[in-house]
């Protein structure tokens, strides 16, 4: 943006008295009125409290008030990083390149067409030539409706001022859509007439008017505006045309809709020659030709679009559920879900795979974990980065570090399920690290891995939030058709270009979010349950109202608390709650939903046990050691092998324990064969005992040991004996146990001391670690409370920065002309007693003042003390009492006596 353009959308005119405003909702007899929703409607606005027009964008913001100040703020949080002096400094930032990208990305689909007609419009465009781009010759009621909504989108997010007689959309914006060679304007348009003949010479503007049938001049300014008066006449465009060989009018239907540039030879077809001399085509440079945006408008019906979008599209019902249906199947997902997420921890509660070196799972290992999960690597991808999410995995931050559980995972164990659920659910409705890419390439051209960095987009929180906003909309039970949410998402944000030709990132999100939703349980069968309806805060009787587009999007990213949840303000304020509170609910929803826990098994005489149900924890866990799961199900089936029997043994646990574990837990008798593979292995268990040489193997019965040396098997361990009941090993103690575990023996590892080591079945944790913030998408949703700071000092810095001052009668700065609304300078001796006399009098002044970091300011203070070299007084700049060193006050001047 250059000078001049600050100097209109911006700065205070010279000579005004800049003012604040004064009321934010007017009528149509002030500047911006309401519609039903509550959302600007566009209605003839920008009004200057004194009855002026609007001349720049800061004096449009002064007019508005602080309810519309504070809506900008909400709208485009960005702006207040930082804190703007004052609206003139708002104003100008507000305009700046990287801001307006932003504003723009984030209206719906006709907002954002309406900008694009006023980039294509005169500037300034009164509201009915607006209309009329968007309309055409045919009037459109739904687009008359909703005109004024989208108006009042674009001056509350300050992308438009003026009063409906002079709309402005602001200069960054229309460089940004207006149509140009390098960047063509989605409306499809091309240049103007005046803008495509700016480097033409007369004579060949001549030529054109007189073969188009217009009186000759030698004004090239006359010359095209009356081509531009030509092609803008509907009677005489369509006379003209009637001439056109059919052959050029097919030319033209190519170019009509965009783009509207083609490519000549140095030797044109006759009709391209026809259209081209009579300016229907205008050269853009030496072999292309462009059509003129008059004469396509005219062609177009004067419409700047093929199709506008006034109205979002209706989520569509593709199926209808009884709710219980909906939320017991999801109540189902999400019991799988957990114990999916605990199978995949306790795996490797003695230590996981180890971390890449550029940090991440290895492909190998994600593949042995879909394996271990019995899912495809993308869910076990989902798995793994929900756990670390939430913060219940992490790497260790050893030497050689490795994925291990950490101490948050036992407190999630001890939880409820439901309340496990609504932590786990919670932190997938926040995180902006997106599982679905792992594999994938970054920019660099590097693999994408499992819990590696580049996985984060921070679109994905919002993206979830307004999918299943959407899919709240129904009825409850009511399973949304995915297509419909989709064409409602790319309606409430317009999709951005994917790379080479992909899908638009956002609607990659929102098809990940929801397969992954119906992974997790927060959906069933496609519909929202209700569990999922209590944790966003959403009404559960009725279809919850969708926050439209333009109502604060921004809301829905601002996540935090213990959940990550943050929903927007229920407009009744009759749903809205705390984080914490929501996941109450929903957990409380939940928990009936969720089988109960049984304290028993059934013992069969095939070697398994059937557990009917999900087990309490303490009997989980000791049988999950004891026997191997074989299946999972609404029962699950554990193995006992003698494998599974010698790792209790290992853990500490006797034979006698065993059988006492096994009858008081099981509803049958503990069968003949279970109790013999017990006894068995424990008879065999530590019979031979295993220790550090670099490895040895000691038994009393040297038989035993002859055996071993004379098995082929046991070449590769390298033994031999160094007496009758010891044999030595070149293997290390690890790698002996192993080995003489596949000969079919049961060693057991001692300790330097010669005591049995056991085994023990104590999970390794990593010392405590935070779970990953997720990356915000832009500057965070200011709260209230930063809002009305933010506007307090804003409005106080832009009161003091307009304010009406006195002139001095005699100059005190002779060193050259005083500038008007230039603070003079005044020496030490008159700065002391304007401010001795104001407080005397309890009048305001205004001073600038240099702080100790050399920043300059300029303040209005009501003086209340002057001592010791400071001057005390409330700051209405700063809105609070606030002490200045004489020494650092620049210049002093009176208030005029209408101001404060």
């Amino acid at each position: 943006m250059g000078i001049g353009e600050l100097d209109r959308e911006a700065h205070v005119p010279e000579g005004t008295d800049g003012g604040t405003g004064g009321g934010t909702d007017r009528g149509p007899g002030g500047t911006r009125g309401r519609t039903p929703d509550g959302t600007p409607d566009g209605t003839p606005g920008g009004a200057h409290p004194s009855g002026q027009v609007p001349r720049t964008l800061a004096e449009s913001l002064r007019a508005g008030g602080d309810g519309a100040l504070t809506a900008l703020l909400r709208a485009r949080p960005d702006l207040l990083a930082p804190v703007p002096n004052d609206l003139t400094q708002l104003a100008t930032r507000a305009g700046t390149r990287a801001s307006v990208v932003r504003a723009l990305e984030r209206l719906d689909r006709f907002a954002l067409q309406t900008a694009e007609a006023l980039a294509v419009a005169p500037d300034p465009a009164p509201y009915p030539v607006l209309l009329a781009l968007l309309t055409g010759d045919t009037p459109d009621p739904a687009i008359e409706r909703a005109l004024p909504r989208a108006v009042g989108v674009l001056r509350a997010q300050a992308l438009v001022w003026g009063d409906d007689e002079r709309l402005r959309l602001v200069r960054t914006a229309r460089e940004l859509l207006a149509p140009s060679p390098q960047h063509p304007s989605p409306t499809g348009l091309g240049p103007t007439v005046a803008e495509a003949t700016s480097g033409m010479s007369p004579g060949r503007l001549q030529e054109i008017i007189a073969t188009a049938g217009l009186p000759a001049t030698h004004d090239p300014v006359s010359a095209v505006a009356g081509l531009t008066e030509l092609f803008t006449d509907r009677t005489r465009m369509a006379a003209l045309l009637d001439t056109a060989p059919p052959e050029a009018l097919a030319v033209l239907d190519r170019l009509v809709w965009g783009p509207p540039y083609g490519e000549v030879t140095a030797s044109p077809t006759p009709p391209v020659r026809w259209l081209r001399d009579r300016g229907l085509l205008l050269p853009a440079s030496t072999r292309t030709v462009v059509l003129p945006r008059e004469a396509a408008l005219h062609l177009r019906g004067g419409r700047a679009h093929r199709l506008p979008e006034p109205a979002a599209p209706k989520v569509e019902t593709a199926r209808e559920y009884r709710p219980q249906v909906v939320d017991n199947a999801a109540a189902g997902q999400a019991y799988a879900a957990l114990d999916t997420v605990a199978e995949l921890l306790k795996s490797w509660d003695q230590g996981g795979p180890p971390v890449l070196r550029a940090g991440g799972l290895a492909v190998r290992d994600l593949k042995r974990t879909a394996v271990a999960l019995d899912v495809p690597e993308r869910f076990a991808s989902f798995w793994l980065e929900l756990a670390y999410g939430a913060g219940l995995l992490a790497a260790d931050g050893e030497a050689d570090e490795k994925y291990a559980p950490t101490p948050a995972y036992d407190s999630w164990l001890d939880q409820p399920p439901a309340e496990r659920w609504a932590a786990i659910a919670g932190t997938w409705l926040a995180a902006t690290r997106t599982a679905a890419l792992v594999g994938g390439q970054d920019a660099k051209g590097r693999t994408l891995a499992a819990l590696g960095p580049g996985l984060d987009r921070s679109a994905a929180p919002e993206v979830r939030h307004r999918v299943l906003r959407l899919l709240a909309t129904l009825p409850p039970g009511a399973a949304a058709d995915p297509e419909t949410v989709l064409a409602r998402l790319r309606w409430d944000r317009p999709p951005r270009a994917g790379v080479n030709g992909s899908l638009d990132p956002r609607e990659q999100l929102a098809r990940w979010t929801l397969e992954e939703a119906e992974l997790l349980g927060v959906t069933g069968r496609g519909a929202l349950a209700a569990p999922a309806r209590a944790l966003l805060n959403l009404p559960l009787d009725e279809a919850a109202p969708y926050v439209a587009s333009d109502a604060a999007p921004d809301a829905l990213t601002g996540l935090t608390g213990p959940t990550g949840l943050t929903a927007p303000a229920d407009p009744a304020g009759a749903h809205a709650c705390e984080p914490s509170v929501a996941a109450s609910r929903a957990a409380t929803l939940l928990a009936p939903l969720l089988p109960e826990a049984v304290d028993h098994v059934l013992l069969q005489a095939d070697l398994t046990a059937v557990a009917p149900g999900p087990l309490l924890r303490p009997l989980a866990d000791l049988l999950s050691v004891l026997a191997d799961v074989e299946s999972k199900g609404g029962a699950t089936v554990y193995r006992f092998t003698p494998g599974s029997v010698r790792r209790a043994l290992d853990a500490g646990r006797t034979a006698s324990d065993l059988h006492a574990f096994l009858t008081t837990h099981s509803r049958t008798p503990v069968p003949q064969p279970l109790s013999y593979l017990i006894d068995d292995v424990a008879r065999r268990h530590g019979h031979l005992r295993v220790g550090a040489a670099s490895s040895y193997v000691r038994c009393d019965d040297d038989a035993v040991l002859g055996e071993i040396l004379a098995d082929r098997r046991a070449a590769p361990l390298r033994l031999r004996r160094l007496a009758p009941t010891v044999l030595a090993a070149q293997a290390d103690p690890t790698a002996l146990l192993d080995g003489l575990r596949g000969m079919g023996y049961a060693p057991a590892a001692e300790s330097a001391e010669g005591d049995v080591l056991i085994a023990r079945a104590d999970a390794r944790r990593t010392p405590p670690r935070t779970a990953p913030a997720p990356v915000p998408e832009g500057p965070p949703t200011p709260d209230a409370t930063l809002l009305s700071a933010a506007v307090r000092a804003i409005l106080a810095g832009d009161r003091a920065a307009t304010v009406a001052r006195k002139e001095p009668a005699v100059p005190t700065d002779t060193t050259g002309p005083r500038t008007n609304g230039t603070l003079p300078r005044t020496s030490a001796a008159e700065t002391l007693a304007t401010v001795q006399a104001a407080a005397m009098t309890g009048s305001a002044v205004w001073i600038g003042y240099v702080n100790a970091e050399g920043a300059a300011s300029q303040r209005v203070i009501a003086p209340v003390r002057v001592e010791g070299g400071f001057v005390t007084g409330y700051d209405h700049t700063a809105d609070e009492v606030r002490t200045y060193p004489l020494h650092r006050i620049t210049g002093v001047a009176e208030l005029a006596d209408d101001e404060l």
